[in-house]
This record gives structure tokens, sequence and C-alpha cells, in this order.
């Protein structure tokens, strides 16, 4: 008798339900023992998952019940919080509040009038926050819940960089331009002494206000930069030009209009001071002086006072240029010779010369050092424009 090969697929008696062939790729050969093997220990590792409808019935009960008391012990929470006395907030008294200063207690409690009897859990902390950020001296606050009935404000207050004037109105202002009002009895009893500074407007949007105040702070620390303290000699700045600082500096019994641009103010502060016992011996009518340009300066007379038509000699030299300023628009004055005057941001002030010009033609008041008396000084006006003007750079 030959031995017969068994077929492929079957096992014969004896063999294990599978093995390994040497000519296939490796795979062990599967029986179906070992499929429904696999199955059943499937099955067996998800012992939690019901196989019958009873089952299922049960498990979708079970969880219906431990939700039910879930929300019905949260209902019985809330309700036990809201009629607890003791969490209740009885009165004004239960609110506590620090780092007032400006700011009292009689503007903030109208903050909190909703809240007085309420449960100290269902006081709204983030609208109250808001609105108390909706008076001007403050800056930022901080509302906590202090159990069993206690509320906490903490309160951080602006602080005031500047004067505002407004007409006959005098303010303040902070870093971010907002316009601060304070009684001039309390102004003077704080001792402040800050320049001036006009151009920041009510109704100018916030983004505009707090753009030239940054400006204004920047040439107070670029003044201080040398340690001199020259920003206590400004008297009032205005800002109504973002590119053009116009300050008046009082000289000698008047006030000179100094056009400082929007940089380099300690460099043209410390030409100013430098020259302008000069200017004035050599021009009594000096008005305006304008720093902007490289290497030169501009010098405009008061209204209808007589001047050179052309800068010589030593003005040629040091590159000053004197005109009248009644005569601003009819004519350019121009150093012998010289090239045209180049400021040291052309395309900036080109931007902006239509309405730099149109500012500058109305008519300024004298002004000093305020002293935080609440009072406006009295003020000699005179008219001063700007010309647009050239000098011999070469000899400058």
């Amino acid at each position: 008798m030959q031995p017969v090969a068994p077929r492929a697929g079957r096992t014969l008696p004896g063999m294990p339900p599978e093995f390994d062939d040497p000519e296939a790729d490796g795979e062990p050969r599967l029986g179906r023992r070992r499929f429904g093997q696999d199955r059943g220990e499937k099955q067996r590792g998800r012992w939690w998952l019901p196989t019958s409808t009873p089952e299922r019935a049960f498990l979708a009960a079970g969880v219906l019940l431990v939700l039910g008391g879930f929300l019905t012990a949260s209902l019985t929470l809330k309700r036990y919080l809201e009629r607890d006395a003791r969490f209740r907030v009885a009165g004004s008294e239960n609110i506590q509040a620090s780092g007032l200063g400006e700011v009292t207690r009689a503007q903030l409690l109208p903050v909190f009038g909703e809240d007085i009897g309420r449960n100290v859990f269902f006081v709204p902390l983030n609208e109250r926050r808001k609105q108390l950020e909706q008076i001007p001296w403050v800056e930022r606050a901080t509302v906590m819940r202090l159990l069993p009935d206690q509320i906490r404000v903490s309160v951080v207050e602006r602080k005031p960089v500047a004067f505002t004037r407004h007409g006959q109105q005098i303010g303040l202002v902070d870093a971010n331009g907002v316009l601060l009002k304070m009684a001039p009895a309390t102004m003077a009893a704080r001792h402040y002494s800050f320049p001036v500074v006009t151009g920041i407007d009510p109704g100018d949007p916030a983004d505009a206000r707090k753009e030239r105040m940054a400006m204004y702070l920047r040439m107070m620390s670029e003044l201080d930069a040398d340690g001199k303290r020259n920003s206590e000699q400004i008297s009032e700045i205005d800002l109504t030009d973002p590119e053009d600082a116009r300050v008046l500096m009082p000289e000698q019994g008047t006030d000179i209009l100094a056009h400082f641009g929007e940089d380099h103010f300690l460099e043209r502060y410390q030409r100013f001071q430098e020259h302008i016992a000069e200017w004035q011996q050599q021009y009594p009518h000096l008005a305006a002086v304008d720093l902007r340009y490289d290497n030169q300066v501009v010098l405009d007379m008061a209204s209808g006072k007589e001047t050179a038509e052309t800068a010589t000699g030593n003005d040629a030299k040091s590159g000053v240029m004197a005109g009248d300023s009644s005569a601003a628009g009819d004519r350019t004055k121009t150093a012998a010779g010289a090239p045209a005057a180049r400021k040291s941001k052309p395309a900036q002030a080109k931007k902006h010369g239509a309405a730099r010009r149109a500012a500058l033609n109305t008519t300024r008041s004298n002004s000093t050092r305020f002293n935080a008396n609440g009072q406006n000084p009295a003020a000699t006006t005179r008219p001063v424009s700007v010309q647009t003007a050239t000098a011999n750079e070469q000899g400058g």
C-alpha cells in the first residue's frame, strides 16, 4: 500500500488544530476551534456589554437612575444655598474695598446695588468687574467672594501724567489718554506739576488719544535722559499733529513756540537752549523756532514785524533762517545761494503738511507752567505760523 498525502485544509486524527506550514508565509493556519475560541475571548473581555434584551433594559434603567439622582442633588443644593441666610449679602457693609483714592465708596456701591439681599454665590463677579472699570478713575478692578457673605473689591486707580485744557476748563489725563476730572482744590492739594497738553479731546477715538500720549511720554523721557530734568522747563505741548510736538518754551518773559517733530527730542532741545539767547538778541520779535530741519532751524517773527529777507552772516553759517509770520504763504525766504531745506522725515511732513499749516495759522496763547491751582492763567495772544524756508546747509 502507498501512503496518501492529506488534503489541504484538513487535519488528521491526532494532529493539532493549527500548525505552521514551512513552505507558506510563516502565518499559522487557523482552524474552526481557534476561530470560535477568539470570538469567545472577545465576548468575555466585554463583560459589561449586555448581550440580551433584559440585560440592556437593566443597564439603561441604571443610567437613568444615576442621572436622576445627580440632577435631584444639584437642585436640592441650589435651593439650599438660595434660601440659607448665612450666604446672603445683607447690606453695603458686606462689601469690602481696597485701593480707593480718587474713587469713593459712594461711586463704587451703586455697582453692587442689585446684589444687596442676594446670595453671594449668585453675584456675577465678571459683570461687576466690567462695570467698575467703566468708572473713569478705575484702571482695573478685581472682585472676589469671601464666604459666607462677603464681597471683596480691589481697585487700581489711574495715574495722571499731564494737565489738559478744553476752553477754560482744566483737567488731567493718564498715559492711555483717558481724561480725568478733579476739583481745583484737590489738584492744589496733590501738588501736581505737569505741562499742559492740548490736542487731547474727548471726541477723539481712544486709540488716537493713546498714540498722542505715547509720544508725550517718550518726549518727557528723552528730555530727562541726561539727568538735568529738562522736562520741567516745558510749559505747554500741543499734540494736535501726531508728527509734530509743538512746545511753548518760556524764555525771558515770553513764550517761544518750538517745533520738536516726533523724534530726537533731547538733541533738538539742547540746540534750542544753546542758541535761543543769541536768536532773541538778534531778533527781538522772535515768536517760533522750527527745529525739525537737518543742520538748520527756521525762525518766525511775530505777525507784522519787519525782518531780513535772507539769512546772511552768522545766520547762514549756523543754518538759521528768519522770516515774518505775517508773510506766510506769500513767498519763500531763501538764504543766498542755498539749496532747499530738508526735514528729517520729508515724506511724513508732506503727508500732514496741510493739516499742520491749518493748525498753525490759528491764534495761540502764551502760557506758563501750571502750578495745579485749577485756574487758567491770564494769556495774551499773538498769531504764530511756520513758513517754508531754506538756509545754507553747507555752512551749517
